[in-house]
């Protein structure tokens, strides 16, 4: 066992964890978990277990309405796809719902101008009980991965120590780096650490993770929406400066086509995710998916705005006693995305402004888009007041930018 200790701490150089060139915008795509969770039920429900089936037909329907041209390119497994390992310890797929593996699920994905993610866990088991990835198994199963072409790993973090987690990580980044192929890094260490230093330790991440989970898991609720939006708000000062181009806070699934939100909170979400430059995964039914929601979800502007190449991630910038709150996110040629976003409970709330009053003095002229509506309003010098109606629990979310620099335009 001496030589495998010694090929471990040889991979911890910083030349290898250092920055993998991945992910310099957030990246978007489709996830399967807080849909279908640990669905393994294919006798009775052949359509919705985790099995090679749901992967294609996902596959297929980014490729064919719309998705993947849009910049949804990643469809990522999740937990429940193990069948163990074999006699050399390798990871294999369960061999009843991934009966062709999972090579040839990466090469079908990669056909249509996709990319594979796959899911394991820096510990004995994953979160719901399959094999995990052990500090001894970490370059055994970068190669795996490597070998089966797969283009993300996310590394969950159920049953293991601190301690494992803290050298695990670390191993796993540079054992990815070192196969050769480019594996875009999601690291699940510092949710497990309570998000914040001097537990967690962000330069290092930016490091060695292209994204990392910060909080609990989302659930299909508003409730759930706010708990992670309350605490990526309460924390901003730690969270908002690590952020950026290839090393991204991830506050978790966008739940918009599923049970748990109504339509202005479906906008509300994709609005504030994407202020926070998060990282855009879809984890709902693109099969039975409404037109409403696939029109949030393929808002070309709102995703021009994710996608900003300058990575900087938004903050709230603005809290009212009448239960207003904006955010602000700075984007390239001068321009800004504000969301203004209501807690409210009872009805549209007229809310009157300015750009002086949300601390934009540049001078001369802007305009903002309505990045749901399309309206443009003209005119807007920082001293000019403003009205936006916001719906209950709901967003107005602008594209500002100077007239003599209009930028990207919903056209």
């Amino acid at each position: 066992m001496l030589w495998k200790t010694v090929l471990l701490l040889a991979l911890v150089d910083p030349v290898l964890v250092l920055e993998n060139g991945l992910l310099r915008k957030p990246p978007m795509g489709w996830l399967a978990w807080e849909r279908f969770r640990c669905n393994i039920n294919c006798d009775e429900d052949p359509k919705n277990c985790i099995s090679e089936r749901l992967f294609m037909e996902m596959a297929d329907r980014l490729a064919q309405d719309g998705w993947r041209d849009l910049g949804y390119t990643y469809l990522n497994i999740d937990d429940c796809w193990i069948g163990g390992r074999d006699a050399q310890g390798y990871l294999v797929p369960d061999p009843k719902r991934f009966p062709n593996g999972i090579a040839f699920l990466a090469d079908y994905v990669h056909s249509l101008g996709l990319q594979l993610g796959i899911y394991e866990d820096m510990g004995n088991f994953t979160c719901m009980g399959y094999p995990g990835t052990t500090l001894d198994k970490i370059i055994q199963d970068a190669q795996t991965f490597a070998k089966w072409k797969v283009d993300m790993l996310k590394l969950d973090g159920c049953f293991s120590t601190p301690e494992e987690r803290a050298k695990g990580y670390p191993l796993m980044a540079a054992a990815l780096n070192a196969t050769g192929r480019p594996i875009a890094f999601s690291c699940s260490w510092p949710a497990y650490e309570g998000g914040l230093p001097p537990k967690v330790d962000y330069s290092l991440l930016a490091e060695i993770c292209n994204l990392w989970r910060n909080y609990a898991d989302i659930q299909d609720s508003w409730k759930s929406v706010l708990s992670v939006l309350d605490w990526f708000v309460e924390h901003q000062d730690i969270l908002q400066p690590v952020a950026g181009p290839g090393h991204w806070n991830d506050p978790d699934m966008l739940l918009i086509g599923n049970f748990g939100l109504s339509f202005e909170q479906a906008r509300a979400q994709m609005a504030l995710w994407t202020v926070l430059a998060a990282p855009l995964f879809m984890s709902t039914d693109l099969r039975t998916i409404s037109a409403q929601n696939v029109d949030i979800l393929q808002n070309p502007l709102m995703i021009k705005i994710n996608q900003d190449p300058l990575g900087i991630q938004g903050r709230r910038i603005l809290k009212e006693k009448s239960l207003i709150e904006v955010f602000l996110r700075p984007l390239v040629n001068d321009a800004f995305a504000l969301v203004f976003f209501s807690r409210r409970t009872d009805m549209p709330y007229r809310f009157h402004s300015s750009l002086a009053r949300l601390n934009l003095t540049c001078s001369g002229l802007y305009e903002a888009q309505d990045v749901y509506t399309g309206a443009v309003i003209s005119g807007l010098r920082p001293e000019t007041i403003f009205t936006v109606i916001v719906n209950p629990s709901g967003v107005v979310m602008w594209y500002l930018y100077p007239i003599k620099n209009t930028g990207i335009s919903q056209q």
